[in-house]
């Protein structure tokens, strides 16, 4: 029944995720909401909503390390395996302003919470911490998005409310519809995980961090891998910085918010490291040095997946 549970529960979520996306853009796009705002609230916290509500799920259930590893798993796979497909796809130029800014900020929410991983616990005040951080990035976010106009990303986002269209009622029903799929899956995926970790005498942080952390980053995955190949290079990075800010202040935020936890010595050492590092080298590709503008090529590309690798073959290693 775990099995069957994991497995629904994944298909079922990808599928919410995927409904609840477009029912809420376009919502907002009828309601008059700037397409810039859409893409980086509304799109950011559609997609990351499986790992949000997974892990608040989670915390709630007393397993508050599958939170955890769900949301360092999450920014791990966004970065080393999504945007590296996407890059082999087609290399992609990062020329939006905007996402230019995100990524410091992308940096300073990583450090903060290696910074609260360091004594070996994450307390509920930490997690207030967090959402204060996130509240802010949101304000910030709503000021860019009223204030820029004609950016690159501002365009990439146009172009696909115009393809996605719907009226406001249809809108409507596939949000209440995609909401209430990503509770009952998110419910079934944590219930599989926890019972297989139990039975497979594994830590709830292994499982968190492989099973869970891919599949809640499916819907980032479907979306970056589609944008790049239509060459909506802006919008694919726009999507991995906005879900991993939303993964590393909210996600981990709620989860110690509700229940505060002990943290494994090896996820500072071994799980945020590589987050650290591949933070760091998606800000050095997306920004650009001596002049030349942000881009990813095959090359880069082609380091991250090298990289995620090497580190799912350490973590199976050391578990």
């Amino acid at each position: 029944m775990h099995y069957f549970a994991i497995v629904g529960g994944l298909v079922l979520l990808i599928w919410s995720a995927d409904r609840f996306v477009t029912g809420a853009s376009m919502a907002a796009h009828h309601l008059g909401v700037a397409p810039l705002i859409i893409g980086l609230i509304i799109v950011g916290f559609g997609t990351s909503a499986p790992e949000m509500l997974v892990s608040v799920t989670a915390a709630m259930d007393g397993a508050p390390e599958l939170a955890l590893g769900n949301a360092i798993g999450s920014d791990i796979v966004n970065i080393a395996l999504i945007l590296g497909l996407a890059a082999l796809i087609s290399p992609i130029a990062v020329q939006s302003k905007i996402l230019r800014r995100e990524l410091p900020l992308l940096i300073i929410a990583t450090a903060c919470l290696g910074w609260q991983l360091v004594d070996g616990r994450l307390s509920r005040a930490e997690g207030f911490v967090d959402l204060a951080l996130f509240s802010a990035v949101i304000g910030w976010s709503l000021w860019l998005g009223i204030r820029e106009k004609g950016d690159r990303l501002d365009l990439d986002i146009s172009q696909e409310i115009e393809i996605r269209s719907m009226s406001l009622r249809w809108a409507c029903f596939w949000v209440v519809v995609g909401l209430a799929g990503l509770i009952v899956s998110s419910r079934l995926l944590v219930w599989g995980a926890v019972v297989l970790a139990k039975s497979m005498g594994i830590s709830d942080l292994v499982v968190g961090l492989t099973i869970v952390a891919i599949g809640t980053s499916l819907p980032e995955m479907a979306s970056t891998v589609v944008a790049a190949r239509k060459g909506e290079h802006d919008l694919a990075v726009g999507n991995i910085i906005g879900s991993n800010l939303f993964n590393t202040l909210a996600v981990v935020g709620l989860a110690a918010s509700i229940e505060p936890f002990s943290v494994a010595a090896g996820v500072l050492v071994r799980d945020f490291s590589v987050l650290f590092l591949l933070t760091v080298l998606l800000l050095v590709f997306g920004i650009g040095l001596n002049g030349k503008s942000g881009r990813i090529n095959r090359l880069e590309g082609s380091a991250f997946l090298v990289i995620y690798a090497g580190y799912t073959a350490w973590l199976l290693l050391s578990t």
